[in-house]
């Protein structure tokens, strides 16, 4: 009897510290489901802004990067970087950090963009995604605000990451962007424009030319009727001259030309070589 007792508290302490680790694992277990879970949610919640880095880049041909990509896809802030495409070394970050918010403004997406550098308000866009179509809108600033406000100041610098020929040209200044609305829907494959923009180029200056300034520009962008646009170059002063029109209907197409102002022909004779094709004194340019 002894021995059977003996057996049966052996067997009892032998049993005992079996079962407590059997017990431990179960009950970590539904907590270890519950992390998973909740991390699988907050990805899906809040995807990381890496997601929409990686976004950008492909959308872009790897153009338009977000570097240092912080928060999440709904609200974060990333480095501003333009570059040359896959393979190329070039590139150019933005001064400061882009911030944006996205959420959902009916069917779209309403996206609000602020940069450290060049905006002085925030930037809003609705963009709208579809079956083979695409509607990108720049919303009409507040009427109260009068005339055609600005939407921010971009360093030109900053071209020179997109690569050939903007690497070659290194512009300098400023380029400034104001509308007072305009829209771009893509239906399979064709443009269609509603509004207007205008790009200022104030200070342009060129790596190629001796000059401090080359002058100040304005490219306009003005929908038509039928759906395309109207492009339109045009110099406000200085030593380069440049003019042109174009149309975006359904592709891009522009002729325009370059000369020297009286007594800048000398120092200006080799940008014009690069511009465009040169006849006399005048370089021409064409795209499209």
């Amino acid at each position: 009897m002894k021995l059977k007792r003996r057996g049966t508290l052996l067997g009892r302490a032998m049993a005992g510290p079996a079962r407590r680790p059997l017990a431990g694992r179960g009950a970590r277990a539904p907590a270890l489901a519950g992390v998973a879970l909740g991390a699988l949610v907050a990805v899906v919640v809040l995807p990381p802004a890496a997601w929409l880095s990686r976004g950008v880049a492909s959308a872009s041909g790897e153009h338009l990067l977000l570097a240092d990509a912080r928060g999440t896809v709904w609200s974060g802030s990333a480095v501003l970087v333009l570059a040359g495409g896959s393979g190329s070394r070039d590139a150019i970050a933005l001064p400061g950090r882009v911030h944006w918010r996205l959420g959902l403004d009916g069917l779209a997406l309403r996206l609000v963009l602020r940069q450290d550098c060049c905006t002085e308000q925030p930037l809003t866009l609705r963009v709208q995604p579809g079956f083979g179509r695409l509607r990108v809108e720049l919303p009409a600033p507040d009427a109260r605000a009068g005339g055609t406000p600005e939407i921010g100041q971009w360093p030109m610098e900053g071209l020179a990451g997109l690569g050939t020929p903007w690497n070659t040209l290194a512009p300098r200044g400023t380029m400034a962007l104001a509308s007072p609305g305009f829209t771009a829907e893509s239906a399979q494959g064709r443009w269609r424009f509603s509004g207007r923009i205008d790009v200022a180029l104030r200070g342009a200056g060129s790596r190629l030319a001796t000059l401090p300034s080359l002058g100040d520009y304005r490219l306009s962008v003005q929908a038509r009727d039928d759906g395309g646009a109207a492009l339109q170059l045009s110099t406000d002063q200085g030593a380069l001259q440049l003019s042109g029109q174009g149309e975006w209907a359904p592709t891009l197409r522009f002729r325009g030309q370059a000369s020297a102002a009286p007594g800048a022909e000398a120092v200006l004779s080799n940008l014009l070589n690069i511009i465009g094709r040169r006849q006399g004194a005048v370089s021409l340019i064409s795209i499209g």
